[in-house]
């Protein structure tokens, strides 16, 4: 597998002109909660077709191959939201599309993915992991599309913080949930580029939190995980290939709980009638509880994709199971 590199303003302008006449571009929009050392605003990518970001850099990773490339189709593999996407993504351009998914995914997740002609294929999360950090595996017949370390995907990414930057020129903090890494480092290439002096944090579940153990050990740790109804964040380890540039962009991690989480789920809807899912809502609730969100915070909201039965367990104060 090619180690990515950090994403240029020029591809991140490409890949963004690029995917512009499938995805809206998503608001920016201020959450008044009168604090007083911190304006918060949202970057609602819960409005994009799909209710996730991931649809910028699924549509970038088809739209960037040729016509030969795709000829068998695409895979890819995912823990839910870069698998609808893909799947959106090869609907609209009529390319046969495969997500190799485990078990345990959002069931919404899951039935988007059908229901736009992907064939879910499931597997174990030990091997969807594997998939990830590119250990070696099946001969698939399809391109399979690496969700976190294709460069096309980063560079899509990177539309959102290009978007960011042209809405609030004085940022001071941009804070993104951390899974893989690929929204985090593509974001931060482009608010870096554009605006060197602003912090971009990866936000974690501390039942899972392998940016925060690798930045206190200076090296990349395996970790405990413990289960969490936040299944698009987090992982056993960082993938080796995306660290490097990660590294070198971030200005560090924040651990969130999952009371924290759905309290900010439950803030969402109460004061913007905002859905989002767990992952979607870590960074506001991020951007309460650090003392590192001063100033101007930017929340990215990356998804809403939440089964609802788990959500109806948060409006009403609980915290959904595994």
């Amino acid at each position: 597998m090619t180690a990515p590199y950090r994403p240029t303003l020029d591809e991140i302008a490409a890949a963004r002109a690029r995917i512009a006449p499938y995805v809206p571009r998503t608001p920016l929009v201020r959450l008044d909660l009168g604090l007083p050392d911190r304006q918060i605003f949202l970057k609602l990518e819960t409005l994009s077709p799909i209710g996730a970001f991931k649809l910028r850099p699924a549509l970038n990773a088809l739209l960037s191959r040729d016509a030969d490339a795709l000829a068998n189709g695409v895979a890819t593999t995912s823990s839910g939201n870069m698998a609808y996407g893909m799947a959106w993504a090869a609907n609209k351009l009529g390319v046969p599309m495969a997500a190799y998914m485990y078990s345990g995914a959002p069931q919404t997740k899951i039935s988007g993915v059908r229901r736009l002609g992907g064939d879910v294929r499931f597997i174990s999360m030990e091997t969807w992991w594997q998939y990830i950090i590119g250990a070696d595996r099946p001969d698939f017949p399809e391109l399979l599309i690496n969700p976190v370390t294709d460069q096309a995907v980063l560079s899509g990414n990177g539309s959102i913080g290009m978007e960011i930057i042209e809405d609030l020129p004085d940022v001071d903090v941009v804070l993104t949930p951390f899974g893989g890494g690929s929204m985090t480092t593509g974001v931060a290439s482009a608010v870096k580029a554009l605006r060197p002096d602003t912090k971009v944090f990866a936000v974690e579940d501390e039942n899972a939190a392998p940016v925060t153990a690798a930045l206190a050990a200076g090296r990349i740790v395996d970790i405990e995980t413990r289960p969490s109804f936040i299944k698009s964040i987090g992982g056993p380890s960082l993938v080796p290939q995306l660290w490097p540039v990660a590294r070198e962009l971030i200005g560090g991690a924040v651990t969130v709980s999952l009371d924290q989480v759905t309290a900010a789920m439950r803030l969402l809807f109460g004061k913007s009638k905002v859905v989002a899912e767990g992952a979607g809502a870590a960074s506001l609730a991020a951007a309460l509880a650090s003392e590192h969100a001063t100033g101007n915070v930017v929340c990215v909201v990356s998804g809403g994709n939440i089964d609802a039965e788990d959500y109806s367990t948060v409006l009403t104060g609980g915290i959904p199971d595994a």
